[in-house]
């Protein structure tokens, strides 16, 4: 999963040249690069439960039900031996707690500061870090994974926001995937150390596993107490003189000429002064953020469906269905975590010279045949006991990394990058709350429902996976406008030209609004 990131900046900083005329700074990059860590916990946190679900001595202490069908209960079919609603709610429990923190954490953002909201998240990382690497029983390994959610909460609030506006403009969409690149990075890391934490003697290695997450969260928490706040979080709190923002800006930007960006930041400030909590009405009944809403809601529900979250979760889990072994099965995960963290690097340098339609069917083309003849391989090859060939094996773990590598160059980063360039700065932080929760909503759904569902509906899973790409394919095609380029001040007259959202905005878009008083 991946968090959204805020965007509209750059199409003021573009108008007023101001941070166009900035470079990229070594102090720019270090305090992005610290941030980021935010989203490598973020990884980290999706890959190792899965890694550690797999593990034997973890499941032999805290979900003996389920090492026992792994033993060989021979009455227990292959699609059924990880079905536990105590299992995924391990899983779960971690995006459940990211949900519910996230309505705190985003008044904490805007009130108070992007630093402050990361110092919690990371300090909230450390205590689920400690708690799950300690536990004794399952109620130590839920609370280690709610409070990692707590971090979770927090830190994918401010993260994506701080990287956004510390960016200069002509690089932000870089920068701002570079927020799903460490995700993946996380991820990777995450295969990387299970494969390691399982061969050590003595079955402890899966403490490791869970008590590594501290390490990059004590990065973030020390590097948050020396990061400075941005700009843009400084004139938004009044707290600052205007000057000393200045000064500030010229040491990100590595210029001395910063007057038009700061000029268009105070600019955006005030525009949104007076809109408050107003800013959520405004967009659930107002007509001409329709389109806008529908993006909100759509594109990330359409993410979750990919069923990407279910390879994410549970890449090990499900190769040990197919018969692999334990070793085998968290190295075939190490290998589709690489696969995905090279796809996303592609898309970072192909997002702005392609667009995002392209990336959008392309890669839903590749997931769609994927999960296809992943089902069609499946259901032909494995029943309900034994396992398939190695050849067969090797040729699911070849097109499940062709899937990975499908989502992390379209779905994964544009997912979040699209539903927060369409939103005008007025309704910006109500649209991306919207769409975050959304996320939140739909990636518990899938945690939680998975392995129930791959018991119950055996290879056919996947054939539904395929058929919610074929949907959102569809739907990119005919209602996604294209975006590369377009000013958020313009962006009203891409879906007033649309041939569909037209008739939902009406010709006269914001003077009907104005006229009308916002209603339908």
């Amino acid at each position: 999963m991946a968090v959204g990131v805020v965007a509209g900046v750059e199409s003021q900083e573009r108008r007023g040249g101001g941070a166009g005329a900035g470079r990229v700074t070594a102090f720019v990059v270090l305090s992005c690069v610290t941030a980021a860590m935010g989203g490598v916990i973020f990884g980290y946190d999706i890959g190792i439960a899965g890694g550690v679900s797999s593990m034997e001595p973890f499941l032999r202490k805290f979900f003996p039900e389920v090492h026992r069908r792994m033993e060989g209960d021979v009455r227990v079919s292959n699609y059924c031996k990880f079905d536990s609603q105590l299992l995924t709610a391990f899983t779960s429990s971690l995006y459940v707690a990211g949900l519910l923190t996230t309505f705190a954490a985003s008044r904490v953002t805007a009130g108070r500061g992007r630093r402050p909201s990361m110092l919690l998240g990371g300090a909230a990382f450390l205590a689920g870090a400690a708690v799950g690497g300690a536990s004794v029983d399952i109620y130590m390994v839920i609370l280690g994974r709610v409070l990692l959610g707590v971090g979770l909460g927090f830190a994918n609030q401010a993260v994506p926001l701080y990287l956004s506006e510390m960016a200069p403009s002509r690089w932000r969409g870089a920068f701002s995937n570079g927020f799903q690149l460490s995700v993946g990075v996380g991820a990777l890391a995450a295969n990387v150390i299970n494969y390691g934490t399982e061969k050590i003697r003595g079955g402890w290695g899966w403490r490791v596993s869970l008590a590594l997450a501290a390490v990059p969260a004590g990065l973030l928490t020390l590097g948050a107490l020396f990061l400075p706040e941005t700009p843009n979080s400084l004139i938004q709190q009044g707290k600052v003189e205007r000057c000393d923002v200045e000064q500030l800006l010229k040491k990100i930007r590595g210029a001395d000429d910063v007057a038009d960006e700061l000029d268009t930041i105070v600019a955006a400030n005030s525009a949104t002064a007076g809109v408050g909590g107003g800013g959520l009405r405004m967009l659930l009944t107002q007509r001409r953020y329709r389109p806008q809403l529908a993006m909100a809601v759509m594109i990330p529900f359409f993410q979750q469906v990919t069923g990407i979250n279910a390879i994410a979760f549970y890449a090990p889990v499900l190769l040990r269905t197919i018969g692999m072994g334990e070793s085998a099965s968290l190295l075939s995960a190490v290998v589709t975590g690489v696969v995905g963290v090279g796809a996303t690097l592609l898309s970072m340098f192909a997002v702005d010279r392609f667009g995002r339609r392209t990336l959008f069917l392309a890669g839903g083309a590749q997931m769609l045949a994927s999960q296809v003849l992943i089902g069609s391989i499946m259901a032909a090859k494995l029943g309900d006991y034994g396992g398939v060939s190695r050849a067969w094996a090797a040729a699911l773990i070849l097109l499940i990394a062709a899937y990975v590598a499908g989502f992390g160059w379209s779905w994964g980063p544009l997912g979040w990058l699209v539903p927060s360039e369409v939103f005008p700065l007025e309704v910006r932080s109500a649209g991306q709350s919207v769409t975050v929760a959304t996320s939140f909503v739909f990636t518990v759904f899938v945690a939680q429902a998975f392995l129930a569902m791959l018991c119950r509906m055996r290879a056919g899973i996947f054939f539904f996976f395929a058929a919610w790409l074929a949907a959102m394919t569809a739907f990119v095609y005919l209602l996604l406008p294209e975006t590369k380029g377009v000013p958020i001040e313009e962006v009203a007259g891409v879906w007033r030209g649309h041939w569909f959202w037209s008739r939902v905005v009406g010709g006269d878009g914001e003077e009907e609004e104005r006229n009308n008083g916002g209603k339908l």
